[in-house]
């Protein structure tokens, strides 16, 4: 997973600045110059009449200097803006970096919240967290529980990564609201649900400071029609949703740690 540091955005700066000051140095001397033979040719200056040498040697060097503090104000202004930018990326990616560590503590929670809310909802016997039951892996297709975007390549992008997180966790927010009405257990997975619903926020903002845009809600997901099913199969459905925003979840982990590390050391 490639991650760019926000504080290596601007490695143009210092060129920049030099630029500018170079720029405005021969600007400076260019137009002194090209003003003075203007003036030692025509005698005069637009508008006025000139007599005497030394007048236009005096008003040769008024419009020098007026010439010169004029780039300098420039020059000035623009390091200014260069220097704003300098300054403002250590703090963007300090930034960057503690909005990454609040998502993985509200991934850490949501990991803790999932249990309680399973014992909740969950109450048919053998429907546990401790067991896989992989037995029932059968009945996701059947109940339409779709699969969540794939997090485990080392081959993604930060880019990428968000974008799948994120529409992960809002196709598991969906999932539950219907779980949590088809089982009168709302309340108790209200945690869950909240959890989900800020870690996708956080993650957006992790967007917003990576200057990664966001991607737009997914709203093919058709629903689970869980009327149609019997209550074992509701309670499936619910321990199996359960189960997989725990694994998709324990990757939004190691997917954000893996980040954090990679802005922390870009090499």
């Amino acid at each position: 997973m490639s991650v760019i540091s926000p504080s290596s955005q601007h490695p143009e700066t210092l060129e920049m600045l030099l630029f500018f000051y170079v720029f405005s140095q021969r600007t400076s001397h260019a137009s002194a110059h090209a003003t003075h033979a203007t003036w030692i040719t025509h005698g005069s200056f637009p508008g006025w009449t000139i007599s005497g040498g030394l007048n236009r040697v005096e008003i040769h060097c008024n419009i020098s200097d007026t010439l010169r503090t004029t780039m300098k104000f420039y020059l000035i202004l623009v390091a200014h803006c260069c220097l704003t930018l300098v300054y403002n990326a250590p703090l963007r990616g300090h930034e960057l970096t503690l909005a990454v560590e609040n998502a993985m503590s509200l991934a850490k929670k949501i990991l803790g919240d999932i249990r309680g809310a399973h014992d909740a909802c969950v109450t048919s016997a053998g429907l546990t967290l401790s067991s896989e039951a992989k037995s029932l892996d059968y009945l996701l297709s059947d109940i339409g529980i779709p699969a969540p975007p794939v997090l485990k390549s080392e081959e993604l992008t930060m880019e990428t990564s968000l974008k799948r997180i994120v529409n992960g966790l809002d196709l598991h927010h969906k999932l539950l609201e219907e779980i949590g009405v088809a089982l009168k257990c709302s309340e108790e997975l209200k945690p869950v649900l909240a959890g989900v619903r800020d870690l996708c926020d956080q993650v957006q903002e992790v967007q917003r400071l990576a200057q990664i845009p966001s991607p737009e809600s997914q709203d093919g997901f058709p629903g689970l029609s869980l009327q149609r099913h019997s209550d074992f199969q509701v309670q499936v459905a619910a321990h199996l949703t359960l189960r997989q925003l725990r694994s998709f979840t324990q990757d939004v982990f190691r997917t954000l740690r893996h980040i954090s590390a990679s802005m922390t050391d870009p090499q």
